[in-house]
């Protein structure tokens, strides 16, 4: 994932990612228009149900919270040029990891130090859960791609088998755990807000969310300020000159995958300490996937990321609206308006390159000839 070197970096890390929006969302709009729909008032609802309706800026931070985490898990593994796909099921573990700390703990222990534990479950469940692909890379050749989607498919059948049969608190269908004691979890922004005496909506939205922030300090400077970060870039840009470097190549291969693993783990962070006060199936709703369309762009950068992971946090709550408001606008069809999103940033997200190299060149040329 190397950035264009004709072009200027604010070309290559703004405008194209800007342009590739706007396109995304031209085409969503000719195809609101077939259905016999506005596309100008669809895209309005979708804007105030991400930030003006009461609560919608809360839900918004929410989701943006677990897209930064997948964001940069990705990010992370980009760097090293490993396509980490894994971070669905490094996620799902993490949430594992959060359950067996509280259920564990949590009526011996403060609800401080228990919630302090589980962050550190999430991270080292996560972290195991993505060691063991970058191990299978760096020692056996396993393709990365593989084996993270492999064990995406596992992460899924041990939850499932867990909760039905181990972890499922007695007396219930539902195959979720029981409720975690009180004072176990994070504080609700709208509660501090009432606390200091402002009037925030009520919505999941936690602080979580300045954890996603510091975390993607810290992620800007393990990659560029500090020596694994250098070694992470290195093999990333070539393993052959990373080796002649004294890049311990495997070694850092499963050290990168190690810590993406937890920072996916983190989602969890949010979600069930967050949110549910309990562990529950399908927690993860999809944020790994669509996590890999948030790194890319944001074009691995932490503010980048940030920026991608407000827009998706946006869409998700807006289209949300929009299935409200309209109906002749389903649920898939929003889905499909994210889908094309995820496609033109992701898939689609150096398509244009050719074109502003040429016109870049032109400009070069045209400045030089006088």
């Amino acid at each position: 994932m190397k950035d264009n070197a004709t072009l200027p970096r604010w070309v290559s890390i703004g405008v194209i990612p800007i342009v590739n929006l706007i396109l995304a969302f031209f085409v969503s709009g000719v195809i609101i228009s077939f259905i016999g729909e506005n596309p100008f008032r669809a895209i309005t609802v979708m804007i105030k149900g991400a930030f003006y309706y009461p609560g919608a800026v809360g839900y918004t931070l929410y989701y943006t919270t677990n897209f930064i985490f997948t964001g940069l898990a990705v990010a992370l593994a980009f760097h090293a040029k490993l396509f980490n796909i894994g971070g669905e099921g490094q996620a799902y573990i993490g949430g594992l990891g959060v359950g067996v700390v509280c259920l564990t703990f949590d009526s011996s222990l403060s609800g401080y130090l228990v919630t302090f534990l589980a962050i550190l479950g999430a991270i080292i469940f996560g972290s195991v859960w993505g060691v063991v692909p970058g191990y299978l890379q760096a020692k056996r050749g396993s393709h990365i791609v593989i084996t993270t989607i492999m064990f995406n498919f596992i992460a899924a059948s041990i939850m499932v088998y867990l909760l039905v049969n181990v972890m499922i608190e007695p007396g219930q269908a539902t195959p979720e755990t029981r409720d975690f004691e009180k004072g176990v979890g994070l504080f609700q922004v709208h509660d501090i807000a009432k606390m200091v005496g402002f009037n925030f909506a009520v919505s999941p939205f936690n602080i979580s969310f300045f954890l996603a922030i510091f975390v993607s300090f810290g992620f800007w400077v393990l990659v560029w300020k500090m020596r694994i970060g250098y070694e992470i870039r290195s093999l990333g840009h070539s393993e052959t000159s990373a080796e002649y470097a004294g890049v311990d190549v495997e070694k850092t291969t499963i050290i990168v995958m190690a810590m993406s693993g937890g920072l996916a783990g983190l989602v969890a962070v949010n979600e069930i300490l967050g949110v549910h006060g309990k562990l529950l199936l399908g927690f993860t709703a999809g944020y790994g996937f669509t996590g890999i369309a948030v790194a890319l762009m944001g074009r691995n950068h932490p503010f980048g990321i940030f920026l991608a992971s407000l827009l998706f946090g946006a869409l998700y709550q807006g289209g949300t609206e929009l299935d409200f408001e309209f109906s002749s606008i389903t649920r898939e069809m929003v889905l499909l308006v994210q889908g094309l999103i995820i496609l033109f940033s992701g898939a689609l997200a150096y398509m244009l390159n050719p074109i502003f190299e040429k016109g870049f060149l032109k400009y070069k040329s045209m400045i030089s000839n006088g």
